[in-house]
């Protein structure tokens, strides 16, 4: 019986991707204003745009999105992103950073998840810490859309399942913060504690925010069943 459970996940996924690439008559579902709305400033910190490659667009699937980085100081303090799906079919759904951050030369030091409250309510979302050479970060992202704020990869697929079938529309957003991990050369280790500390609070701070923000520019589905 373990054994079995062990392959229900993959199971799940696997119909699911035949499943809703099957699904006919899928609505796209615009955004309900520009994106470009999320989080366009905070307080200390200077924002900068940043442009996706259309080739990398493309590989995505993507039919918008919104990066930026802020800065401080002339160093970038965290970065956001936002890819927005206006229906997700075979070849044009959300690829989890799960996957593709390892692909970019990051390395998962540790993963989790970790419970956020904002205006709108209480939400989990994924927590990692990263480590590419010297270099590490704490990332949170998440999926969002069709009144729902999810953590699981599993979750998503078997929602995305559920809706395309029964709903008819899939649209749905990726939302993504990462925070270098800024530490003392004088104090390593008692440096690096601080700083993922510090990147953390940070982190879950701007996460907060982006959910509210995302949930503004995102069309309004009613509630998830």
């Amino acid at each position: 019986m373990h054994k079995l459970n062990a392959y229900i996940p993959a199971f799940i996924l696997a119909v699911g991707y035949f499943l809703v690439a099957g699904a006919k008559g899928q609505r796209a579902i615009p955004l309900a204003s520009p994106i470009d709305g999320v989080l366009p400033s905070v307080e200390g910190y200077r924002a900068q745009n940043q442009l996706i490659g259309a080739k990398e667009r493309r590989v995505a699937g993507m039919s918008d999105y919104v990066a930026r980085a802020y800065l401080r100081d002339s160093a970038v303090a965290f970065t956001t992103l936002v890819s927005y799906y206006d229906r997700q079919t075979r070849g044009k759904s959300i690829h989890s950073p799960r996957n593709c951050l390892p692909g970019a030369g990051w390395e998962v030091l540790s993963s989790g998840t970790q419970a956020l409250t904002t205006n709108g309510g209480a939400y989990t979302v994924n927590r990692y810490i990263l480590k590419n050479g010297a270099t590490r970060a704490v990332v949170y992202y998440w999926y969002q859309g069709r009144g729902r704020v999810v953590a699981s990869e599993y979750a998503v697929k078997w929602n995305l399942l559920r809706d395309a079938a029964f709903r008819g529309h899939t649209e749905e957003a990726l939302v993504r913060v990462v925070v270098p991990v800024r530490s003392s050369p004088a104090a390593p280790v008692r440096g690096l504690e601080t700083g993922l500390a510090d990147a953390s609070e940070l982190g879950s701070t701007i996460a907060g925010r982006m959910i509210d923000d995302v949930d503004r520019v995102l069309p309004s589905s009613g509630p998830a069943g």
